[in-house]
Parts: structure tokens; sequence; C-alpha cells
């Protein structure tokens, strides 16, 4: 099922996209030397964008596994 691959190849990349980019935010944040409580809301807000992209990239997998095996 062709139909499911690429939606799912497509969600994938951006789920992959969205850890990149939260990885280079926290990088930047601890490379600019913010203090501790700057530094830990930048970290809290990282974290929610790493899991939800985390959450895109497990069901673009789902999909292109369901595509394949379809």
């Amino acid at each position: 099922m062709e139909m499911l691959i690429w939606p799912g190849a497509l969600l994938t990349m951006a789920g992959l996209a969205g850890l990149f980019w939260a990885i280079a935010r926290v990088a930047r944040a601890r490379r600019a030397g913010l203090e501790d409580a700057a530094l830990r809301v930048v970290l809290q807000k990282a974290v929610a964008i790493n899991l939800g992209a985390l959450a895109v990239s497990a069901l673009g997998l789902m999909l292109i596994v369901a595509g394949v095996m379809l």
C-alpha cells in the first residue's frame, strides 16, 4: 500500500527534523551561558518538543510498517 508508505516517510522526516531542532535549541542555550533558571525553562520546552517529535516520528514509522506489511 503505497498510500501509507509516502505519508509515513513524510511524518518520519518531520519528526526527525523536530528532534534535530530540539537538539540545536538546547545546544544554543548551553553555549549562550544562561543562568540555571533560564536554562531550565529552555530545557523544559525542548523536552516537550522532543517528545512530540518522537511521537510523530513513531507514527510515521508505524505507517511505513503497515504499508509494507499490506
